[in-house]
């Protein structure tokens, strides 16, 4: 009996961790996504204010011109 009881034991454990590390991976999975968005939308930004930038300076050239 005790024996039994040992392997049940071991089995919830096991289980217990296979379901923390499966949590634990969808919420890193969750934050590298989070934060890849975070990257694409600065990226997006960045790039918008680089083009009006260009095009001020290329219509001021037109202007002096």
């Amino acid at each position: 009996m005790t024996k039994n009881l040992k392997s049940d034991q071991d089995r919830a454990e096991a289980l217990f961790k296979k379901e923390t590390q499966l949590r634990e991976g969808r919420k890193a999975m969750a934050e590298y996504l989070a934060a890849e968005q975070a990257i694409r939308e600065k990226t997006a930004r960045l790039r918008a204010l680089r083009l009006a930038r260009d095009a001020g300076k290329q219509d001021a050239g037109k202007q002096s011109a």
